[in-house]
């Protein structure tokens, strides 16, 4: 009855986490969830403010399927501003999420046996995204040592024949690695050699760097720009994930495909989230900065607090809100139930069933001796969390 399509696809591992903390939470057990992958502020009172007046002044109906023009116009001005790119309107296609918009944009560009490139770590949804499109994923594994990142011959040695994308992640779900301006220059100069591979340049998390300045693949090399699609949204930085509101930067072929599909799936995102994401766009952003220096302030502790537990390494993010300690010293350990842990999924549900500690599994981002904590969290729950995962750790045998 079920679609071989549906059965290929494996549920959210981050969700299933994130699902068994709220169950043991529900049943009274004291949690500290350091599994979410969204920021804990509130949406700054401007945006809302900006939705709160489009319900007030009847802006109720549908939009333009690609977005309202405002909005796109807004976006438009963003990508010059921010990252020296220039787009016309009938480039961007506004979405319900950047979600949304890589899953169309993998539908728009993947047949059936393409492959497609994705450093791991990787955020869960691309393989899956790549195999609902009947494409192939083609994983390649990064190293703790180069911060998770993908190096210039990893990318040569993975490219066949069939290749048809590269997806790349900065800032990075799940290891808060951002790429330098050098790093992407050299992969650029590889992907110059492969005109037909398009590359999808997720970059969510921009507004979410330290110690320097976003750089994405376009910056580094604007002539890869008529096969590059930009994916970003408003989720992240603004703290709006429950608006539902990201878009699509991209050649006009690529946007034009993306828009026929989401015609006939979902039309434009909501048109009172559209309106505030216009205001989010067109006014100063005194509260990201804001936001942003408080992950900053949490990183700071969380990656020293980390890398003072025995056995424990962690790399210094330059992004996003996660950390993503090498615990392959803790794995093939032994509980004192006697009953031992072989991978990272062990380890998480041995920490949430022993400890009351949410974290995701290093296996549900294709990298087995990691485990993400997100510090998208208070400080004394970060602090806590620390504690017990300390303890946790020190009881294994």
């Amino acid at each position: 009855m079920i679609s071989q399509r549906a059965q290929a696809i494996s549920p959210s591992e981050t969700l299933t986490i994130s699902s068994k903390a709220k169950s043991l939470a529900r049943e009274g057990r004291s949690i500290i969830s350091l599994s979410a992958g969204e920021p804990d502020f509130n949406t700054p009172r401007h945006i809302c403010e900006a939705g709160t007046r489009a319900i007030e002044e009847g802006f109720h109906g549908y939009t333009m399927n690609t977005g309202t023009p405002e909005l796109r116009e807004a976006i438009v001005n963003k990508l010059s501003r921010d990252n020296n790119l220039k787009y016309e309107p009938d480039q961007i296609v506004v979405s319900n999420g950047a979600k949304q918009s890589l899953a169309l944009s993998m539908l728009a560009l993947v047949d059936d046996d393409d492959e497609v490139i994705i450093p791991a770590p990787y955020w869960v949804s691309y393989p899956q995204m790549a195999k609902l499109a009947g494409g192939s994923p083609v994983t390649v594994r990064t190293s703790f040592e180069n911060n998770y990142k993908l190096t210039p011959q990893q990318l040569e040695d993975a490219i066949t024949d069939n290749t048809k994308a590269l997806i790349l992640c900065s800032p990075s779900n799940p290891t808060g690695a951002c790429y330098t301006s050098d790093e992407l220059a050299e992969l650029a100069e590889v992907l110059n050699e492969y005109p037909e591979i398009v590359i999808i340049s997720d970059e969510i998390y921009e507004y979410i760097v330290f110690d320097r300045d976003h750089v994405g693949i376009l910056q580094a090399d604007t002539s890869l720009k008529d096969r590059t699609v930009v994916i970003n949204g408003f989720s992240k930085g603004f703290a709006m994930t429950g608006w539902r509101l990201g878009y699509m930067a991209a050649p006009a072929a690529i946007a034009g495909a993306v828009a026929k599909l989401q015609s006939q799936m979902t039309s434009a995102p909501s048109a009172i989230s559209q309106k505030a994401g216009e205001t989010a766009y067109t006014s100063p952003l005194d509260a990201v900065h804001h936001m942003r220096d408080q992950f900053q302030k949490r990183r700071d502790y969380i990656v020293e607090a980390l890398n003072a537990i025995d056995g424990i390494e962690c790399f210094w993010p330059s992004g996003a809100f996660y950390v993503f300690p090498d615990i392959s010293n803790y794995l093939n350990r032994s509980t004192k139930q006697g009953n031992t842990l072989e991978n990272s999924t062990d380890l998480c549900l041995y920490l949430l069933e022993e400890q009351g500690l949410a974290a995701v599994p290093g296996d549900a981002f294709g990298e087995p001796n990691g485990i993400r904590l997100s510090y998208a969290s208070s400080m004394e729950d970060l602090k806590e969390g620390i504690d017990r995962l300390n303890k946790g750790l020190q009881a294994l045998q």
